[in-house]
């Protein structure tokens, strides 16, 4: 799939950093390529983070993505930094 804008939202935003929530059915891995989030190039800033639910559709996922970089329009994310991995009970 692709980026999808309506599935990008601001969770908070405070002194030129803001907490975006995204979900998205595409895997991390997918959502994590250098220019997935290239249509939001405008809005996301480096050092930025993305709160994430990754492939919704398939074996869901949870995670926080940080922006890298952002220049000439061309973002990169890092890859997700996942939570709620593990259930030992």
């Amino acid at each position: 799939m692709a980026y999808n804008p309506h599935n990008l939202s601001v969770l908070a935003y405070a002194n030129g950093f803001t907490l975006w929530h995204y979900v998205t059915t595409d895997t991390a891995t997918t959502a994590d390529t250098v220019g997935y989030f290239n249509s939001a190039a405008d809005m996301l800033r480096v050092g930025d983070m993305i709160m994430a639910n990754v492939d919704t559709a398939g074996t869901p996922g949870a995670g926080i993505f940080l922006v890298n970089s952002n220049s000439g329009g061309i973002v990169d994310i890092a890859n997700i930094t996942p939570v709620g991995t593990a259930d030992t009970d």
